[in-house]
């Protein structure tokens, strides 16, 4: 099963998206199989990470700019911003694409792990996930 989810972002940084892909694999309570998510966009990322204390994912976001600075004068490509070199090597350095399995309509999620979109640009955006469900 192949499903398209649009999700905004507001600023730079880690968006809990668990409940919205959590919703979708409840509709298939009697099933169990992998869902995979697939992200459309060069300048923004997935991952799994804590999702019980914000300070972790304040880090995650301080350390990653630290490491790919905005403005570093070796950049040539900022077509749309400043920003847009280091999005695309954030994107780079981390993925668009990650699989979680899933039984008896609930995402097999570790205890502290949560499904988030990395926004990696400054400014709004429209992003879009392709979510694929493989069922055995």
């Amino acid at each position: 099963m192949l499903l398209s989810i649009k999700i905004k972002t507001a600023r730079q940084g880690l968006h809990s998206i668990t409940e919205k892909i959590a919703t979708v694999i409840a509709k298939h309570p009697n099933s169990e199989g992998l869902c995979t998510l697939f992200l459309q966009h060069t300048s923004a990322s997935l991952l799994i990470q804590e999702s019980y204390d914000d300070s972790a994912r304040r880090d995650l976001e301080k350390w990653l700019n630290r490491l790919v600075p905005q403005g570093d004068s070796i950049y040539t490509h900022i077509i749309e911003d400043l920003d847009d070199m280091p999005a695309h090597i954030k994107t780079m350095l981390t993925a668009i694409q990650i699989s979680i399995p899933f039984a008896a309509g609930k995402l097999l999620l570790g205890t502290w792990q949560g499904i988030y979109l990395w926004e990696h640009r400054r400014t709004e955006a429209m992003r879009k996930i392709i979510m694929h469900l493989s069922f055995d």
